[in-house]
């Protein structure tokens, strides 16, 4: 008889994402772990693992948008799947934030994505699971495995089922060209860039559309929406240069301020997102969809020591 025992899989979550892990742990057929957040009167974290992980697979559900305590609590809780001898530990996190600030653009700027690689690595992950990271390239700034998932596997779907006629691929800025032009490609259709100039971050000098969207259903394509303020303002330009409809569609939905109001006032037609990020409001314009069957897929890949790439639309 054979004395190797099967590690299982054990899927927690942190505060911020516990919606999302609890879709993840119902897709994968699992129960949520259990797992509780104390905190000390002056705002001090302690997540306690309440269930045995020893020598078990185990998985963090946490996006790190903001505040920085969601990042901060996520640490800790690999810490404590470390301590607790868990045999295998993988932060699943859907939104990566700090993700922009990727390089040194400026001088005596801190490479901050780097700096949160490094952290999740010294608190013990073995793996971390994320998606549309806002440069592929930070992948590099891990010295552990990275699952980089991509949420084209979640939209190509949704706009076929759209069946639009005359669509076109737009980037709202020159960043995320590549995005617009992978959906482009893999429906056949031509892309157009908006190209954008900024003063400062978060303020914008003007734009340019480079191509013909005249009599077009445009589609814009991004990884993040932060202020809207990029967004609304390449619509009302399409809009202006004859496209019949835009739509965008957004991965990570950090709408800070009155982005939403934005939207709601704007002339997109809808904004697609993720729920990599909970939206603070509801609003018509807004369709989120889910990123649960895709981890679940991911996180069962994963343990089985299957291809995650399969789960990918070429």
């Amino acid at each position: 008889m054979s004395s190797e025992i099967e590690s299982k899989v054990k899927i927690f979550a942190g505060t911020a994402s516990e919606y999302l892990a609890k879709e993840i742990a119902l897709e994968y057929g699992v129960d949520l772990g259990l797992a509780k957040l104390y905190r000390f009167n002056d705002g001090e974290m302690q997540p306690v693992i309440n269930e045995s992980i020893r020598g078990d697979y185990f998985f963090v559900v946490q996006s790190t948008f903001a505040p920085a305590d969601n990042l901060m609590e996520l640490l800790l809780m690999i810490d404590s799947a470390r301590r607790a001898s868990a045999e295998y530990i993988t932060a699943v996190v859907p939104y990566f934030g700090y993700a922009r600030q990727d390089r040194k653009d400026k001088p005596r700027v801190s490479i901050a994505s780097k700096m949160v690689a490094n952290l999740l690595t010294a608190a013990g992950a073995d793996r971390v699971m994320t998606m549309d990271l806002h440069a592929p390239q930070i992948q590099g700034f891990f010295d552990i495995p990275v699952d980089h998932l991509e949420s084209n596997t979640i939209f190509i779907p949704y706009l076929k089922e759209l069946n639009l006629h005359d669509m076109t691929f737009a980037s709202p800025d020159v960043g995320s060209t590549n995005r617009a032009r992978i959906l482009a490609q893999h429906f056949e259709k031509e892309m157009v860039i908006v190209d954008k100039h900024r003063k400062r971050p978060g303020e914008i000098a003007g734009m340019t559309l480079i191509g013909d969207v005249k009599g077009r259903n445009v589609i814009l394509v991004d990884d993040i929406i932060d202020t809207a303020t990029t967004l609304c303002n390449a619509a009302s330009l399409l809009i202006d240069k004859g496209a019949k409809s835009v739509r965008a569609m957004c991965t990570h939905p950090v709408l800070s301020g009155n982005a939403i109001e934005k939207i709601d006032n704007s002339k997109l037609t809808e904004l697609v997102v993720c729920n990599t990020i909970p939206l603070r409001q509801l609003s018509p314009k807004i369709k989120v969809l889910s990123v649960a069957p895709l981890f679940a897929s991911a996180i069962r890949n994963m343990h089985e020591h299957k291809s995650i790439s399969s789960l990918f639309i070429n």
